[in-house]
């Protein structure tokens, strides 16, 4: 048998030690002089007859032992002394690091583990929550403040509960800044409206109740299923007995018993008593049933108005005009406004100080019926609206090819624009995402260099969504052909588009022609969507691919999807009643 060679089973870390040294310093052999030959049974490798001797190892078992990979398959235990371990101290109460981390970070590391959107089913909400409340005091302390921040109603037998906790310990109230019922339903519990009063969990008197217990409410969001329970007294708690309220919203609430309510309290606001409200978010989404009266003694008393949403309700340029201001509106929803007319439109966007920022605005209207803004105020308004905007919704406005290059800047700086019902060609399309030509023989009445420049200096458009609804020239062969950008990654950073009814079901066929551009179809209610679909950057490239961009913005207060319909007063996300006039309707 050939000699094994030297040192072809070390697995000593420390290689400055010889095998011979390590060894006799363990005992095993006597130290053998370099031309002797070995006898013993060692792993020295001098012994023509040696053996390996113990028990075979496992390559992970040497690796993990020694931390060395590149090992043998076979292991001595060597004798170790044995090491004293001193035991750590354990932490005293509230001495973990956890525990030692600034209020505002702990609140915040907190604030994750809670659930926005209640679950579908009677399953237990915010489990982990419920388990920090158990760990120490300070992180109950943490977890309180956490739990009873932002209150979700789904059901009456939560809100009893609720009630039952805040009741027993009126400091829980005090902790309360929100206070949702927009996922409030009876629906799934076996049980009518009628049922539900009988009860006597959810009325107009367990809800008053509740609003004087959380004294420290900035934002409350109601709809209509509460609307014959929001009586006069809930109205004047709400508008005169929280002086924290910043937020409002009466979601689709058109009962009788409703309006008279509201009514009645805004009357007292236009008494000799009136006073200034401190709302600054206020949602009044199909409350159709509003008199225009209540809107024109409402909104001259809401001086700090921010976002306004008064969509399919009878508001008039009257109500319109009297606005404050001082108010700074932001977001506004005029859409299905039966009332307001062009021009008075025209003239509020064109001359009111309180909409020089707007970031939202929404002018759709109801062709069936109607049509809001004509050509003539097409041209007056839109080349006035702010740089600020990020979202414009002309849905049912007479656009003609005409006013591409009026709309042509908006796109630079716009993420979503709805034309809907217009009368545009695809050229006219195609020509937001692509440059103009310099023009070859300028005319007498051009500037050749300043055109030169306008075309080197082609701003690409920062569009996401582009509402294409029911236009004529947008059809599904027209979308597949070569002559189309809005398909093609030209076309980026588009990601929606919003088609009509018919396009959808033709697109919905051709599954094939869809994987292969990269594009799907997605529905929603009686909504329809086009979506790019996210790609990622091919290996050693750099960038994020294409529609891998999130769709939540700032000014979208939480909701993920383009194309929302309806003004969010409150930031968090976005479901029950809420998102289906938001994004199904």
């Amino acid at each position: 048998m050939r000699p094994a060679t030297a040192q072809s089973f070390l697995e000593s870390i420390n290689t400055n030690i010889s095998p011979v040294r390590e060894s006799s310093q363990d005992g095993l052999f006597e130290q053998i002089d370099a031309n002797e030959s070995c006898t013993c049974a060692c792993r020295c490798g001098r012994s023509p007859t040696w053996r390996p001797k113990g028990k075979r190892r496992s390559r992970s078992y040497t690796g993990m032992r020694t931390g060395i990979s590149e090992l043998t398959a076979w292991d001595w235990e060597p004798r170790h002394e044995p090491v004293s371990i001193e035991p750590t101290k354990p932490n005293g109460p509230g001495e973990a690091p956890l525990e030692r981390l600034p209020a505002e970070i702990l609140d915040e590391i907190i604030a994750q583990l809670a659930l926005s959107l209640p679950p579908a089913t009677y399953a237990p909400r915010n489990v982990d929550l419920i388990s920090c409340l158990l760990t120490s005091r300070t992180i109950h302390v943490a977890t309180i403040n956490t739990l009873y921040n932002h209150i979700t109603i789904p059901h009456s037998h939560i809100f009893s509960k609720f009630m039952a906790h805040i009741c027993e310990c009126p400091g829980l109230g005090t902790l309360v800044r929100r206070l949702d019922l927009s996922h409030f339903t009876s629906v799934g519990l076996g049980r009518t409206r009628q049922m539900n009063t009988e009860i006597q969990n959810m009325t107009s008197r367990t809800l008053l109740k509740c609003l004087q217990l959380t004294p420290y409410l900035k934002e409350v969001l109601v709809q209509e299923h509460l609307d014959e329970d929001i009586d006069e007294s809930v109205i004047r708690k709400l508008f005169f007995g929280l002086p924290k309220l910043q937020a409002v919203d009466f979601c689709a609430a058109a009962s009788s018993s409703f309006v008279e309510s509201i009514s009645a309290v805004i009357r007292t606001l236009n008494g000799p008593a009136g006073s200034e409200l401190g709302l600054r978010r206020l949602g009044l989404h199909e409350c159709f049933t509003l008199q225009s009266s209540a809107f024109e003694g409402l909104l001259p008393h809401l001086p700090n108005l921010t976002h306004l949403d008064v969509a399919h309700t009878r508001v008039t340029d009257r109500a319109l005009a009297s606005i404050p201001h001082s108010a700074k509106l932001t977001h506004l929803n005029l859409g299905r406004c039966h009332q307001i007319t062009g021009p008075g439109v025209v003239d509020f966007l064109t001359k009111h100080p309180a909409v020089t920022d707007l970031v939202y605005l929404s002018l759709a209207c109801d062709v069936a019926s109607y049509r809001l803004l004509s050509e003539r105020d097409v041209e007056l308004l839109v080349p006035t609206l702010p740089s600020t905007l990020r979202s414009l919704n002309l849905n049912g406005a007479r656009i003609r090819s005409e006013h591409m290059p009026l709309l042509l800047p908006l796109t630079k700086h716009l993420e979503e624009l709805s034309l809907a019902h217009s009368r545009l060609t695809l050229q006219d399309i195609n020509s937001i995402f692509r440059p103009h030509p310099a023009p070859s023989d300028p005319g007498p009445c051009t500037t050749p260099h300043r055109d030169q420049a306008e075309h080197t200096q082609w701003t690409r458009p920062s569009l996401h969504y582009l509402d294409l609804s029911h236009i004529a020239s947008i059809t599904q062969p027209t979308l597949f052909s070569s002559a189309c950008t809005l398909l093609s990654l030209a076309a980026q950073p588009l990601e929606v588009l919003e088609l009509g009814d018919k396009v959808i079901s033709s697109l919905r066929e051709c599954r094939n022609t869809n994987k292969r551009l990269g594009w799907c179809v997605k529905e929603l209610g009686r909504r329809g969507w086009y979506v790019r679909e996210p790609v990622m950057p091919a290996a050693g490239q750099e960038g994020a691919g294409t529609g891998n961009g999130s769709g939540r913005r700032s000014w979208k207060m939480g909701a993920m999807w383009w194309g929302m319909r309806k003004v969010p007063v409150a930031v968090g996300e976005v479901g029950g009643l809420y998102g289906h006039y938001m994004f199904k309707k």
